[in-house]
């Protein structure tokens, strides 16, 4: 957490709030049939000031979250009271500022990672987090949740991209285990879902991530598989890191 625009009775409140937010995510039951994910979540809090709201004071901040692997979501629009004394809870009907922020991201990030299991299947907690978000935008506390309702839906909608992760870590865990022939068409997949999200919204930013995350590996797949011609595919798909995507073409063997 960063607060030090924030003056030093306010950073006295919010010091129980670090262990908090983890006690939040480790305690929480997010779907019992995706219990064993073990995703790694990263949370920045970088606080910006105080504002009174409805006779309470409250806090403004900027919220970054990131897992170890591809996702990445940056929200500017937090704001929220904290009881000291209180802890969060999770509850998808009722909402509270601090809660149901954390647990609208927290399904956004499950939604994500369940992808890469099986086609789609995150589909149910992107519908948990839009529900969240309508009821914050109902709330005493709206600022931001309008964005996040547009968040869940571009999120959701976005097939290519949905298709191209599952592809992708389905194509690797081909890879690893000597099934060749099946991960180089799961490859194929990617770059296709990667053409369908470009055909619609070209440079779309959590396209641009998921490439970035990968660009290194996905290479170093393609180079072993003597792949030149979709190495050349992501080269004119995102020539952002088009240097990594070279390489792999002059390092390729004759």
């Amino acid at each position: 957490m960063e607060d030090r625009l924030l003056k030093n009775d306010d950073r006295q409140v919010l010091l129980p709030l670090n262990n908090e937010i983890e006690r939040f995510f480790i305690n929480t039951t997010w779907d019992e049939d995706w219990d064993d994910l073990g995703i790694e979540l990263n949370i920045q809090i970088i606080f910006q000031g105080t504002a009174t709201k409805n006779g309470k004071e409250t806090f403004l901040a900027q919220v970054l979250f990131s897992t170890k692997t591809d996702q990445r979501f940056f929200d500017n629009s937090l704001q929220f009271y904290f009881n000291p004394g209180g802890s969060l809870y999770y509850d998808p009907v009722m909402f509270e500022p601090l809660p149901s922020f954390l647990s609208f991201y927290g399904n956004m990030i499950l939604a994500g990672e369940i992808d890469t299991y099986q086609p789609n299947e995150g589909s149910k907690q992107y519908e948990l987090a839009r529900s969240i978000a309508l009821r914050g935008t109902a709330s005493n506390f709206s600022m931001g949740w309008s964005k996040r309702i547009k968040l869940t839906d571009d999120m959701s909608t976005n097939y290519g991209l949905r298709k191209a992760r599952f592809a992708y870590y389905y194509g690797l865990e081909l890879f690893e285990d000597g099934e060749i022939e099946e991960s180089i068409k799961q490859f194929k997949e990617m770059i296709a879902g990667i053409d369908e999200v470009y055909d619609r919204i070209p440079r779309e930013h959590y396209t641009l991530y998921f490439l970035k995350s990968h660009a290194t590996e996905i290479t170093q797949i393609l180079q072993i598989l003597r792949q030149t011609t979709m190495i050349e595919d992501l080269i004119e798909l995102d020539p952002s890191n088009k240097d990594i995507y070279a390489k792999g073409l002059k390092d390729k063997s004759p």
